[in-house]
Order: C-alpha cells, then structure tokens, then sequence
C-alpha cells in the first residue's frame, strides 16, 4: 500500500489505474491520481480542531482559512455518509473512532475515489466497528473503492466483496466472498491449518490465599493529556489472566505504568505477594517476578542500535553475568532465545543482528520470546499479539495461559475482545481513567460482561439499557 500511496517506489513491475498505466513517485502522485490512505497509527495534529487538520490536506484552500465554508463541507460530507464529526472538536479529546470516521472525512473532501485503509477498525469498539462497516457500505454505493487492510479474518468476511491474501510478500490467493472461509483464508496464509487459540479457563487458585498484586484506591495524575488514574481497585490471582479492556487512552498505559514501577500513585496502596510495594522500583519489581510487554517493543522494551542476543541479555543481566559481572555467558542466552522463539514457531535469521533492522512484528516477537523466558510470576501484557500473524498471535496466546498454568498472574491489556474473551477468565473496563465494569466473559447474565456491555462500557462508560 506504501507503494500505490507513493510512499515508497517499486523495483518492478506497473500501477494501472482504470486500465492505464500510471507513475506514482510521492503521496502527492497519489492524491493528483484521486487516491488516499488512512494509516494504522493516525497521521493528524491533536492540538488542532478537526476543521484545521482536514483543511491542511484540502487540495483548494485559499489563502485565507474559511473556517465556516469547511465547516459547512464537513457537515455535508458527515451526514451523507454517517461520519458524525464535529469540525470543532479538538482532535485530542476524540476517541480512536471519532479520529478514523475525521480520516475518512479528510480523504472524501480531498477528492479521493480509492481509499487505502490500514488496520482501521484497531481499537475500535465492536458497535463502532459496525458502523465503519456500515460506512464501507455507503461508500461502496457512490462508486467508491475501498481497501481495508485487517489481520482480523471475521471482519473481512463481513464487509468485503473480494479478498486477496498475502504471504511473505506475495499474492497467495484471491477469491469472491462466497468463496471463502475462515479456513480456506488461514490456509492461504500460511500454507496449512492453524491451531486456535487457547479457550479461557477458570482460576485454579489451590491453597493460594494472597494475591499476586493489589491495587487498593490508587490514582494516578494526569500528565500533558494523558488521562491519569482514579481510585482504582484491582486484584490478580495466581494461575488467574484478568483482561483490560477500553479505548486507546483511558487509562491502560497508566494502569500498567503504576504496576511496574514507571508512575508513582499519588494516592492508594500497590501490594505485590502480599507485600507493601508502592515504592518499589522497576528493577525490584522485575527481580521478583514480574515482567512487560509493551506497547511499542523497540522504543520501550530493546536497544535498536544492539544485537539480538545482546537484547535478550539486557532483560535478565544477573542471570547471564559470570565472573562477578566482568563477563556474559553468551551460550546460556543463545540458547534461552532459541529455546523461547522455539515456543513461539519463530525463527530469525541470525541473533547477531541489530534488532532495529528486524520488522515491528518481529521485534515484538523477540521481546515476547525475552520476557517469557524467565518464568514469571506477573505478566504485564500491552497489546502483546499487535503486529502478529495468526500464527504467532496464537502462540503468543499460548505463552500466556502456560504462565497462568505454571501460576503466574496476568494482567492482559488489549483492544481485541475476542482475543480478551477467549484468554481472561475475568475482565475490567477503563473509562475516563477509572474501572467502571469487571465480571468474567459470559452472556451479561449475574455477573458476567457480554461483549456489548464490554463495548458500551468502553465508548460510554455505563451499560447499554436492556428492554
């Protein structure tokens, strides 16, 4: 898509558009030949309202911003295609589905007629996610193309009417929606069955009387516009994953923050195994068990600049110093690494090699691979299988029920609640910085969240009123 959006050149081969070849140099090639793209991580300045971001990228702006004129196009545009957005809002206060339906906007007003949408339905709550569906609809009707990029095989088979698969940077199929299903789609991918993922299973706690961790009326402030943490309780068991569910920036990354040591709590008490460690650093609390996978695991988690096995040793530098630190047994790392990526299916082509020249997938792998090695007792999880391929997203899956399995505790944050209904055996929604739901996935019924009380729970904050 990169190529089609200018945004890189191909070595070979040609682009036709409406049977024609054509050149596409840069994104302004693109758009001059009325093509535009929606990126997975949001191209847009927040401190703007969603009138001056869309008009940055109008085709005809004047000299002078008519502010009501591109309020009034916006409007129009909006209501044709059910994209409610309001060209006031400034675009840091949206939610992750209010900032996709102002991209599609943008892309419509630009005179776009074949729009590029990568991962679009990423964070999105499952009724929002039908209404983009619903959106795609309308377009489709006016003669608009749409591509829809997804690792997500149920939301294809939903909306699409043709479905081309890739593998290893080829075209493996392409068939009509009639023709395909989940298992035909999985097989393109990967050339044979994948096994699914592991079904959630009640905590098997035993004797086990003390919580792995306790949160107990914590909060966090705010920082820039981040939303912070309010009086949040939270309680993880062993042999227990609890799933954190809510829209990107609610309240997760603090969440996780405060766990591992990252956020002080301005108010409340943090206890690990039964002990005060609200003061603990991050380097107390990762030699006593508790480990992290983050959102982004080459800005937060690796040194890009080091090799891979140097990466595996900089997680767990004690366990691999001999000779009191002067040296590092470079075999017993090799041979964790090998064993981990083994657990996952992957392989690498030579852990003598930096990590920043590896994909963001493969990055997240190895990281994955790092952390698990070590056995936990907690397991912090951002986003762990982002970036994946089923494969390795199920794998992943795996690694996490093992640990619960072994007696660990996880904490799971994600924003595939599919993903969170099949691992967690208990769920928490953040809204707004504090947990306003929590039950183990079910029907809704007694004390259990349906996914659309988990969905209105994410985007509103209450449950949906039931006749």
């Amino acid at each position: 898509m990169k190529i089609l959006y200018g945004f890189s050149r191909a070595d070979a081969g040609e682009i036709r558009l409406d049977g024609a070849p054509i050149a596409i140099a840069s994104p302004h090639d693109a758009r001059r030949h009325r093509i535009g793209m929606v990126f997975q991580e949001l191209v847009q300045v927040p401190a703007l309202t969603v009138a001056e971001n869309i008009a940055l990228f109008l085709p005809d702006l004047g000299a002078v911003l008519d502010r009501r004129a591109i309020a009034r196009r916006i409007g129009d545009t909006s209501n044709r295609y059910g994209l409610a957005t309001d060209p006031d809002a400034l675009v840091w206060q949206l939610s992750v589905g209010e900032r996709q339906r102002m991209e599609i906007v943008k892309l419509l007003l630009g005179d776009a007629r074949i729009l590029l949408l990568d991962e679009p339905t990423r964070g999105l709550a499952p009724h929002e996610v039908e209404s983009l569906f619903g959106i795609f609809r309308n377009l489709r009707g006016d003669g608009y193309a749409v591509v829809f990029i997804t690792h997500k095989l149920e939301e294809v088979l939903a909306c699409a009417d043709r479905i081309t698969v890739m593998r290893q940077g080829a075209v493996a199929g392409s068939l009509g929606r009639a023709e395909a299903t989940t298992s035909i789609l999985v097989s393109l991918m990967f050339g044979g069955a994948v096994s699914p993922a592991p079904r959630g299973a009640p905590a098997t706690r035993g004797r086990e009387t003390t919580p792995i961790l306790e949160l107990r009326g914590v909060s966090v402030p705010p920082e820039g516009h981040a939303t912070g943490l309010t009086n949040v309780d939270l309680t993880i068991w062993p042999h227990e994953i609890v799933g954190v569910a809510g829209v990107a920036g609610n309240g997760q990354r603090e969440l996780g923050d405060v766990i591992i040591g990252l956020a002080p709590c301005r108010a409340g008490r943090k206890c690990y195994a039964g002990v005060d460690a609200t003061r603990w650093s991050v380097a107390r609390l990762r030699a006593r068990g508790v480990v992290f996978i983050p959102e982004d695991a080459l800005g937060m988690a690796a040194v890009g600049g080091l090799t891979i096995l140097e990466n595996m040793v900089l997680g767990d530098t004690r366990k691999y110093a001999r000779a009191g630190g002067l040296a590092i047994d470079w075999d017993a790392a090799r041979t964790d690494l090998e064993r981990s990526l083994a657990r996952l299916g992957v392989s690498i082509p030579s852990a003598d090699r930096p990590i920043g020249a590896l994909s963001g997938g493969n990055v997240q792998r190895v990281i994955l691979a790092r952390e698990m090695a070590r056995e936990p007792r907690l397991v912090i999880a951002f986003y762990p299988t982002r970036g994946l391929d089923v494969r390795s997203a199920v794998a992943a899956r795996e690694l996490l029920a093992r640990a619960r399995e072994r007696g660990a505790g996880v904490l799971l944050i994600s924003e595939d609640l599919d993903e969170l209904f099949a691992l967690a055996d208990r769920l928490v929604v953040v809204f707004r910085g504090r947990i306003v739901g929590s039950g183990a996935p079910g029907d809704g019924a007694s004390d259990t969240l349906a996914m659309d009380d988990v969905g209105h729970l994410m985007t509103s904050g209450s449950r949906p009123v039931r006749v």
